[in-house]
């Protein structure tokens, strides 16, 4: 029950230990913890929360993806974390669209997209309320082989400006596109209508401290800097995880961890592959595994302003583009005309200094950026910021006087501050939810929770299977000990 820093601190036994701590990772272990489980939260990283992260330079801090998750993150965090965490999720209320082929501002809900598409876009009512309703019923048990690309087609023949409206958010937000299943597109995107866009008051910092006194509340011992290796797996059943730490001296080296589950919050195919090994799996198993895509990576500008300067009010969340129509390839390529601007003013972080920041986000292919040379990669960072700035310049003329920090991330980034495959944003395409969910049926105490099958995208679906995984390991401890 604390932040332990050197294997003699780790007990030779725990009821569960979860490997990596991501918003899944650590709702699972929060979960299982507050129901009297010995718990072990290991991360490689110095720092907790997955891509839930922040950096810091000198006195900026730069949120990583703290950018706007659905309303049911409140009720969520309000019964598997605190009330304290959930009282400071606010709302968003300004999410503006610029492109070629509409500009305007919404509220992002289901009563102000009805209005813009009723009145801007000119669409029949009583489409639109099919629209919505359709979308609302989707549920894991439909046949998934309609696309997204043919519900527009239902509803909005040959507009592809609707689509851009009802799409490019959610593209932004796990990766989909016009070719994925309907299903990743109807359930994220009306839970996002049910009440808008929201945020974290005080910053990713202040979340994921709040949610580690939580852990420690619920007495899970949480060992930062360390990687789980391999796992040991007898007899198809999990005995332990070997650990490891770079670190010199008495808080270096290696050890097993004994245990009798356990909940692996990394990269799903590195879990089968590496963690555990393809011998233990069966071969049917590896198949389905086999055909499991890798869903896409980001690249991020970080913009801090100067402490002495400010910005005019521009909007939260602006979703901006000089691309003449909407296709989700072009959102992908290297030199993107697309991007979002994740707007910080001061009352983001009350009680700090008032500082203004922000994050431009683009979506990005992993092979773009893996083959580059040092000289290449540098020269590349240094294009994407340019453009960024260039984009920038249309919604503020005098950026460039204002700033006074500027920083870009790329796919090897967050390859390498996550680990995840090819710097993956947001896990893998949908198929790898069922891979993900059938994990536990191969090799008995073996679990997985992340960001898989894009239908789990963001912070709310990564909580919310953090909670799936932890109710399906307690069943199982508890048949196993009874």
């Amino acid at each position: 029950m604390s932040i332990l820093t050197d294997f003699q601190q780790v007990k030779p036994f725990y009821d569960v230990v979860v490997i990596g701590s991501g918003l899944g990772g650590l709702t699972c272990a929060n979960k299982l913890g507050s129901i009297g489980y010995r718990v072990l939260l290991v991360e490689q990283h110095h720092q907790l929360g997955g891509l839930a992260a922040w950096f810091k330079r000198g006195d900026h801090i730069f949120d990583v993806s703290l950018h706007g998750f659905p309303h049911g993150m409140i009720k969520t965090c309000r019964k598997y974390w605190n009330r304290e965490i959930a009282d400071r999720i606010i709302r968003l209320k300004h999410i503006r669209f610029i492109n070629p082929q509409f500009q305007l501002e919404t509220t992002y809900d289901r009563e102000n997209f009805t209005r813009i598409l009723v009145e801007h876009f000119r669409v029949d009512p009583d489409t639109v309320e099919r629209f919505f309703t359709t979308a609302r019923a989707m549920n894991f048990y439909d046949n998934h082989s309609l696309k997204i690309k043919e519900l527009f087609d239902r509803f909005f023949p040959g507009r592809n400006d609707v689509a851009r409206f009802l799409l490019e958010p959610i593209t932004y937000a796990n990766g989909s596109t016009l070719d994925e299943p309907a299903i990743t597109y109807g359930i994220v995107f009306s839970n996002f209508m049910n009440q808008g866009v929201y945020t974290f008051e005080g910053g990713t910092d202040l979340l994921i401290r709040l949610m580690t006194d939580e852990l420690l509340k619920n007495k899970v011992d949480i060992l930062p800097r360390f990687r789980a290796e391999k796992l040991l797996i007898k007899q198809g059943r999990i005995e332990g995880v070997y650990l490891s730490s770079s670190r010199s001296g008495k808080n270096g080296g290696r050890c097993l961890v004994s245990c009798r589950s356990v909940c692996s919050n990394g990269s799903l195919l590195g879990t089968i592959y590496h963690l555990a090994g393809q011998e233990h799996f069966k071969e049917d198993y590896l198949e389905q595994a086999g055909k499991v895509r890798i869903n896409n990576s980001s690249c991020q500008v970080y913009i801090a302003i100067k402490k002495d300067s400010d910005i005019p009010f521009i909007g939260d969340l602006i979703f901006y583009s000089e691309s003449g129509e909407f296709t989700s390839e072009s959102l992908l390529e290297m030199h993107t005309k697309s991007r979002t601007f994740s707007v910080y003013y001061p009352s983001i972080r009350p009680g700090r200094l008032p500082r203004y920041f922000i994050v431009s986000s683009t979506n990005a292919n992993y092979r773009d950026w893996e083959g580059l040379t040092p000289s290449d990669y540098k020269a590349e960072k240094n294009t994407l910021i340019e453009n960024t700035l260039l984009s920038l310049e249309k919604l503020i003329p005098d950026i460039r006087r204002r700033v006074c920090h500027l920083e870009a991330a790329t796919p090897k980034t967050f390859e390498r501050y996550t680990l995840h495959w090819q710097g993956a944003s947001f896990g893998t395409k949908f198929e790898g939810l069922k891979v993900s969910t059938d994990m536990s049926f191969q090799i008995a105490g073996l679990f997985h929770t992340g960001s898989v099958g894009i239908i789990m995208s963001g912070w709310l679906g990564a909580i919310n299977y953090g909670i799936i995984t932890s109710n399906e390991m307690d069943k199982l401890l508890k048949k196993n000990a009874s």
